[in-house]
């Protein structure tokens, strides 16, 4: 009996098998990507909507390692900009290996900023690793008044300093309607961060960009470390989320391991 014969009449072929396998897998892979699956204890309380906001977060000091969760509060209002690219070069036994290196600021313009640094072989796999990176950095910054206390907070609220590499920033409180006094990196760094007015006073190389903005963000961030009169009080510090979860958070431990 021939072959044919053996197979029902139906000969082998000579299609490459690209008929039905591959139907409609494309958009069911995009919206398995879409779906966030968090790995961390409060990646899980925060997708549980167990923490409600970000300042959550901040007042525990809980470290966050997952982008997502900044998303997850900030995603609509988060903005980013690509600072600087710059190449760096490692001279190797095969000549000179050749990076760039991307500086990215994130910020929603209403007291929260994050700076992220990444190196890659790609400019864009160095500018997507950096907007992540300035996501799990992101911070809040304290705005204050300058004089009377009127309005929305518009300013820093004391002189602070940042200082990275032979940069050194002092941000210094300004009367409302003065606007960013500041170079066009610093500008959008405080604008990035929500603050409209302030003064700011610079020494060092600060042509090194990535110095320059780093020690702008070091500045920002030292605005809820100086406390000031009406921070003097004392509040009653409740249990952190983990504690007050523990049992959320051992039920689904259990239940994934099984």
């Amino acid at each position: 009996m021939s072959g044919e014969g053996e197979r029902g009449g139906f000969g082998r072929g000579r299609g490459r098998g690209r008929g039905r396998g591959g139907r409609g897998r494309g958009d069911r892979g995009d919206r398995e990507r879409d779906v966030w699956t968090p790995v961390t204890k409060l990646g899980r309380l925060v997708k549980d909507g167990r923490i409600t906001s970000i300042e959550e977060i901040f007042l525990y000091s809980i470290p966050i390692k997952e982008a997502e969760i900044v998303d997850h509060f900030l995603g609509g209002k988060l903005n980013d900009e690509v600072m600087r690219i710059m190449p760096v070069q490692k001279q190797s036994s095969a000549g000179q290996r050749t990076r760039f290196k991307a500086f990215v600021a994130v910020g929603d313009n209403g007291g929260h900023i994050g700076l992220g640094v990444k190196c890659s072989g790609e400019v864009a796999n160095a500018i997507r690793g950096a907007i992540i990176i300035a996501k799990l950095n992101i911070v809040p910054v304290r705005r204050g008044y300058w004089g009377r206390m009127n309005g929305m907070p518009h300013t820093v609220p004391t002189k602070v300093n940042g200082k990275c590499g032979s940069v050194r920033v002092r941000l210094i409180p300004a009367p409302r309607g003065t606007g960013l006094v500041s170079s066009p990196v610093g500008k959008k760094i405080l604008t990035f961060a929500g603050v409209q007015d302030c003064y700011t006073s610079a020494c060092g190389h600060t042509r090194t960009t990535g110095n320059f903005i780093k020690a702008m963000f070091f500045a920002l961030r030292k605005t809820y470390a100086f406390l000031t009169p009406d921070l003097w009080k004392e509040s009653a510090l409740m249990a952190s989320p983990f504690q007050e979860h523990t049992d959320f958070l051992a039920k689904k431990a259990v239940g994934k391991a099984f």
